[in-house]
């Protein structure tokens, strides 16, 4: 959506389509307006398989949560761009690998601040904060945020299917390296991009989005790889979703047709 006024960003607009309610229409979800679905169908049209590629995603997140948790030892976590609470959610699967660990999720869309405040109501560990990743020191200096994460001690932040809503003259790579600068080594950046290395025809599905909230800008290999620029890659490096630490379940052929890179990088 092209305007010079960025108050579009925090307002409830049905009629505009939305990245959290496509990605809930295309993970089953019901929050979701004719507009999203509009977006989602055209999509679904140009890419058979984007369902899978989404549930897909979500089991990235799962995967990557234990591993933070269980093999890592974080207890803090903070999901940017959290989206619509669905099942599953990184709190849930953080809590069931540590009660401990702490998470704090952060969002811009209103729509996903109502539901995730309802879903945390009463959740001890857990808070949503109504910030936007284009504002990294607001993020730090946000009250909840600072009352659930300790920054003498490492936390994980996670980027999954959102970092590619945010523009170049943004400076994604500078944003992550403003959130993660007041914290020790051995905290963590995960992420998820959307890149048409696997499929060129996703190029064509990120123009669907010019008029949504969020634009897309999917990126190469190469280019997610300077997001991270300093860190440290955790094996296997930059692959496709569905080859980062796979179930047992893992299905090869789904690589061919993927449509996320996801990456797990440590601070030296």
């Amino acid at each position: 959506m092209t305007t010079g006024d960025e108050s579009w960003r925090s307002a409830f607009r049905p009629d505009v389509p939305s990245a959290a309610r496509i990605y809930d229409y295309l993970l089953g979800g019901k929050d979701h307006f004719p507009a999203d679905r509009e977006i989602g169908e055209a999509m679904k049209a140009q890419l058979p398989n984007l369902e899978e590629d989404v549930r897909e995603n979500r089991a990235f997140l799962r995967r990557l949560v234990r591993y933070l948790v269980i093999e890592a030892g974080i207890r803090q976590i903070v999901d940017i761009g959290a989206g619509l609470p669905t099942v599953g959610n990184t709190h849930e699967v953080a809590a069931a690998a540590s009660s401990q660990t702490r998470v704090v999720y952060v969002d811009h869309d209103p729509v996903v601040l109502v539901h995730g405040r309802d879903m945390l109501n009463g959740v001890a560990r857990a808070t949503i904060i109504a910030q936007d990743l284009c504002e990294p020191d607001a993020i730090l200096a946000d009250p909840d945020f600072c009352t659930m994460i300790d920054r003498t001690q490492p936390v994980a932040f996670m980027f999954l299917s959102m970092l590619h809503f945010i523009p170049d003259k943004a400076d994604p790579a500078r944003l992550i390296a403003r959130l993660l600068e007041p914290f020790p080594s051995g905290s963590y950046v995960a992420m998820s991009h959307g890149t048409a290395d696997g499929l060129p025809q996703v190029s064509d599905v990120e123009r669907l989005f010019d008029e949504a909230t969020e634009p897309a800008r999917v990126r190469t290999r190469a280019e997610i790889l300077q997001l991270v620029s300093g860190l440290d890659l955790v094996d296997p490096g930059v692959v496709f979703v569905s080859q980062w630490r796979p179930d047992p379940d893992y299905d090869p052929t789904q690589d061919a047709r993927s449509i996320y890179y996801g990456l797990l990088a440590r601070k030296p």
